[in-house]
């Protein structure tokens, strides 16, 4: 039974106007505060619009966050992260059950983060931001404009703050100090977010205690489960830093594309001897995070370009 929504206002909803078909589950997507949850409870009519009004072919019957999943057929089913605490058995069950509501001609709203749960019952997407529709179609377009929009606001979020310089274990004869390590972006600007593909630079400060014939200051990025992804120095890059006296300050910049898959990383960062004696050792010294647009699975990303080469 179909579902309408006619220039509906709820703060934060705004003046919304859409409406949802019969025979259709429409996946809702968005960040939290954009109007979500407060959208199935007006179908539900437990809220009233403060302007607009809601029209639906039959009884609604809503499931919150807590609820069991009672997919028993009904007009409109309206449920808002049900998912969330269920077990693989009872979403697999679910599934199959919302096919046959479907082709029963009912109406089905699904609230979820989970962007697997909403790609596979979904016929339909509808994005929420900030009150407003920000879009409604094909789940994978409306999915990866939504990934898009996310990626572009974890980055703005991993620019305004300072990655703090918290290394899990610290170790060296002291003979040098690193003062700063700094994750930057091509927008030459500190961040704790890089985009995958992006030219990424690593910024590192080491200070001079005692004088040094030929140290050597190296990197190593790793996963958040400690598996090694990435590492170079300055000597396996051909760089001489030495002789080095006490009081001198280095600063250096490691630039590379920064070809992962979207994830948490972290980055250890070395000032030693070339015979590995360590002057100053900062285990995962900061954390960072790589996101993108689209979904890869892995670590590294190879940004693979597929081309059919011919059908038999």
């Amino acid at each position: 039974m179909s579902l309408a929504f006619r220039n509906v206002t709820c703060a934060p909803l705004d003046n919304l106007d859409v409406v949802a078909p019969d025979g259709t589950v429409v996946g809702i997507i968005g960040e939290n505060g954009s109007g979500k949850s407060l959208l199935l409870r007006l179908a539900a009519g437990m809220e009233t619009p403060t302007s607009g009004s809601i029209k639906a072919s039959g009884d609604a019957r809503w499931l919150g966050p807590d609820d069991a999943l009672n997919l028993a057929p009904a007009p409109v089913l309206l449920i808002d992260r049900t998912f969330g605490h269920q077990d693989l058995v009872v979403r697999e069950r679910a599934a199959v059950a919302l096919d046959r509501i479907r082709r029963a001609g009912a109406t089905t709203l699904v609230v979820s983060h989970e962007e697997e749960l909403i790609r596979r019952l979904a016929d339909e997407v509808w994005w929420l931001h900030e009150g407003k529709l920000a879009g409604r179609g094909d789940p994978e377009e409306m999915l990866a404009k939504y990934r898009k929009h996310v990626a572009a606001r974890l980055r703005a979020w991993g620019e305004s703050i300072t990655p703090p310089l918290a290394p899990t274990v610290r170790r060296g004869d002291g003979r040098a100090e690193i003062l700063r390590v700094e994750t930057v972006g091509e927008s030459g600007k500190p961040t704790m977010v890089w985009r995958s593909g992006e030219r990424a630079v690593v910024r590192v400060a080491v200070r001079f205690r005692e004088a040094v014939a030929d140290p050597v200051v190296g990197i190593m990025i790793r996963t958040r489960i400690g598996l090694n992804v990435y590492g170079t120095n300055t000597e396996l890059e051909q760089l001489k830093l030495g002789p080095c006296l006490a009081g001198n300050t280095l600063e250096l910049a490691f630039a590379f594309w920064c070809e992962l898959c979207p994830g948490e990383y972290t980055l250890t960062v070395a000032s030693h001897d070339p015979d590995g004696v360590w002057h100053d050792w900062l285990e995962d010294a900061v954390a960072f995070n790589v996101s993108d647009s689209r979904y890869t699975a892995g670590v590294a990303n190879l940004h693979a370009q597929v081309s059919l080469l011919g059908r038999s």
